[in-house]
């Protein structure tokens, strides 16, 4: 039985996760973030009304549902605070559903300020961050410098601790980027007063997580970015600064990998990337940019481009090994309906050598030629379906496929942005439904 599970991103991120945590979190009690900062748009659709969510966990906008912002997460006050009066003048109470690990590190202004400065410094190339701080605050966790959500709860701590890292800090931008010296203790009694707003919401996120998994309540896990993003085994240099992988949800949230049941993997129909970086199945021309105006690629958070192209067979072998997928998401179906022909990406080729793994190093991403087979489209509508024997046949042809050729089932596709757009397939599932259908009969 899934009793805990994790979702996971399995490409470069902006699969729509959002939608998908969204629609298992009416079979779950919890839901925990454990990674990223606000540097992730998780977009969520309830009866017409847009949710964009940067830092909330998705499970806050179902009434009754517990949020849980882990200590692998880099959290800004001003944007977690924003966020929350966003929800609630939307009508969705947040109230004590609000947990943030007292071990989860505070984004700063001066991180924000190193991060601009440095990608600025690096000219033609630059990483393509969003600016956020993200980072810096992941630099300094490492680096054991950073400040952390608990630190709230002793003013004269943390202002102690503050300026002597403001006093360091304006010594390296000083030296490396010539930039304006902060102003000490201005600065950090200004961040205290907005960011102790935050202390109310600060527990020990560990022990309440494995105290309610005892108590036998359920846990999903929510990954932010995807996993070729990951700061390990994506295209470094051009990744996160987290684990967005689904190890990263036991090291982001305090709770061991044996209370961890199943990983689920979401996916588009096709593929998209922002920032810089390799992207071997990218579309260039009219079939990028007709991709992108059909499906909205445009960042939820900052509004960039998306690159577009086609499914990426390697690739996602690649995050089907790393996250030890039991099953996979497909979003997006509903794109690819104009298209007579769908080119899926199913191996490369470098040197006269073809290969069907993902391959650790840049260069070879870069020159390698992709080999591609060519899928039959359906040129029929699909959007809003909720049965899979719905779908035209070559457009279940194209699932079916894809499931072969990666080795893990699709257990749901998504149609469409709203809840009920979605097909839910395998019985997996539906032991998960009928678990939650009995438990709300008691």
């Amino acid at each position: 039985m899934w009793q805990n599970i994790v979702v996971v991103g399995a490409q470069w991120g902006d699969e729509g996760k959002g939608k998908v945590v969204d629609a298992l979190a009416d079979y779950f009690d919890i839901v925990a973030r454990y990674q990223g900062g606000a540097n992730a748009g998780h977009t969520v659709v309830v009866n017409g009304t847009k949710f964009i969510l940067q830092l909330l966990p998705t499970g806050v906008v179902r009434p009754g549902k517990i949020a849980v912002i882990g200590n692998g997460v880099v959290v800004n006050p001003d944007a977690l605070l924003g966020e929350v009066e966003r929800v609630e003048e939307a009508g969705v109470a947040v109230g004590n559903r609000l947990l943030v690990s007292d071990r989860a590190h505070l984004i700063l202004p001066y991180h924000r300020i190193h991060e601009v400065a440095a990608e600025q410094a690096r000219g033609v190339g630059k990483i393509g961050t969003t600016a956020k701080g993200i980072g810096p605050c992941y630099e300094d966790k490492a680096g054991r410098r950073g400040l952390r959500a608990g630190d709230l709860r002793n003013p004269e701590e943390f202002r102690r601790k503050c300026a002597e890292v403001v006093a360091e800090k304006n010594r390296i931008a000083s030296a490396l980027f010539a930039g304006t010296p902060l102003e000490a203790d201005s600065m950090v009694e200004e961040y205290f007063q907005r960011a102790r707003a935050v202390a109310p919401y600060v527990t020990d996120t560990s022990v309440f997580l494995n105290n309610e998994i005892t108590s036998g309540k359920r846990v999903l896990f929510e990954g932010a970015q995807g996993t070729l993003l990951d700061l390990d085994h994506g295209t470094y240099p051009f990744v996160t600064s987290s684990s967005a992988s689904a190890g990263g949800a036991c090291t982001g949230t305090g709770v061991g990998p044996t209370r961890i049941h199943a990983v689920v993997g979401v996916s588009k129909a096709y593929c998209t990337r922002v920032g810089s970086g390799p992207f071997p199945t990218e579309a260039s021309g009219p079939e990028g940019d007709k991709l992108r105006e059909r499906g909205g690629e445009y960042g939820a958070v900052t509004g960039r481009p998306r690159s577009c192209g086609w499914f990426d067979v390697p690739a996602m072998r690649h995050s089907v090994r790393l996250n030890d997928l039991r099953a996979l998401v497909i979003t997006k179906l509903d794109i690819l309906d104009h298209l007579a022909e769908i080119p899926v990406g199913v191996e490369y080729e470098l040197g006269g050598k073809r290969f069907k793994e993902f391959p650790s190093e840049l260069g070879t991403l870069e020159k390698a030629k992709v080999h591609y087979r060519i899928m039959p489209g359906w040129q029929q509508p699909t959007f809003g379906l909720t049965e899979f024997a719905q779908l035209p046949p070559k457009a279940q042809d194209y699932l079916n496929f894809l499931s072969d050729q990666v080795g893990v089932k699709i257990a749901m596709v998504s149609t469409g942005p709203e809840r009920h757009q979605t097909i839910w397939r395998n019985e997996n599932w539906e032991v998960l439904r009928s678990q939650r259908a009995e438990a709300r009969s008691k």
